[in-house]
């Protein structure tokens, strides 16, 4: 019996990156989740990483430590205060101060190692464009640089000719797109965080430009948000 494709899922434990692991199965791969433990300021991310990857059936489920000095001078990983209630036009103006220096860079490097160890030519990343262009590495010129550079940089691509895919399928849809193909795809959002700011319990604060990002697409899909949230 033929065995299905190997990918590399990044999994944050939010809504974008769950939905990625749903569309990544729904095309006939095995999903080989990969996170992060990079001193982000809650564990939080971490726990709704562990159960979407077993909620949805994960083949592996990795989570690798990263030096967190490599990532300070963000609001996500330093004591520095998370943006609240901002309205669209705030949120689109220059790079925000919960950009994490390269880390979609770092990660995309991991995966790349990953992907050859694994046997893997696929990559599947929940960046977004359309919704939250703040970020220069949820660009689509950036993931097609790297991909570029990542089949310059592997034996696998040189000598075996597994060229490496970077699978953006989130890249050009609403937030409230995510929601319904997520929803559709049978995604728990109840077991994802997606919040700047959350509690230790994982409730999330509803003010960050993250809460305020997926509320707005919750409630264009026309669905509620079931993911826990303190008292607003």
């Amino acid at each position: 019996m033929t065995q299905p494709p190997k990918a590399i899922i990044l999994l944050s434990g939010g809504l974008d990156s769950a939905t990625c692991l749903a569309i990544a199965k729904s095309r006939g791969f095995a999903p080989i989740a990969l996170s992060f433990s990079y001193g982000q300021r809650h564990a939080a991310e971490l726990n709704a990483a562990r159960r979407v990857a077993r909620s949805q059936g994960a083949a592996k489920h990795i989570i690798a430590d990263l030096d967190p000095r490599l990532f300070g001078g963000s609001a996500l990983t330093d004591d520095i205060p998370v943006p609240k209630d901002r309205d669209e036009a705030e949120m689109g103006a220059g790079i925000p101060v919960t950009y994490v220096p390269a880390r979609n860079t770092v990660f995309l490097a991991m995966a790349m190692a990953l992907a050859e160890v694994e046997g893997a030519c696929d990559i599947f990343i929940g960046v977004n464009a359309v919704d939250y262009s703040g970020y220069p590495d949820c660009r689509p010129a950036f993931i097609e640089a790297f991909q570029a550079m990542a089949n310059l940089a592997t034996k696998a691509a040189i000598e075996g000719g597994r060229k490496l895919t970077i699978h953006t399928p989130l890249i050009a849809l609403s937030k409230a797109d995510i929601v319904r193909t997520g929803l559709s795809l049978g995604v728990d959002y109840g077991l994802t965080v997606t919040c700047y700011d959350p509690s230790p319990e994982g409730e999330a604060c509803g003010h960050c430009d993250a809460c305020t990002l997926r509320l707005k697409g919750f409630a264009e899909a026309g669905s509620a948000d079931p993911a826990p949230y303190r008292a607003r």
